[in-house]
């Protein structure tokens, strides 16, 4: 998988960083991204069911990011995209293309 094959999106259930979701995105199966308004619906329990079937390739918080970034394990602002999916390369769990 290229870089160019996946998104950033960051998905917000609340003001604190704990409730904000940072997830890198396969675009094969979601094209326009995790739809939200259908996360909104889905029973807790399947929760990351859902994020996977979605096409969410590593879901992080805004905590563990700031602790990432911190730690300078991540880049933060604008390299941030392209820095989680180093991220998930280097920890297997997606192939570089």
């Amino acid at each position: 998988m290229k870089l160019k094959q996946t998104s950033l999106q960051v998905i917000e259930f609340g003001e604190e960083p704990e409730d904000h979701f940072y997830c890198l995105v396969d675009l094969k199966i979601s094209p326009d991204g995790i739809d939200v308004n259908k996360l909104r619906l889905v029973d807790p329990r399947n929760f990351d069911a859902e994020f996977r079937d979605s096409g969410c390739i590593l879901m992080l918080t805004g905590d563990e990011i700031s602790s990432l970034v911190g730690r300078g394990d991540l880049e933060g602002g604008d390299k941030l995209h392209e820095s989680l999916y180093t991220l998930a390369v280097e920890e297997g769990i997606i192939k570089k293309g």
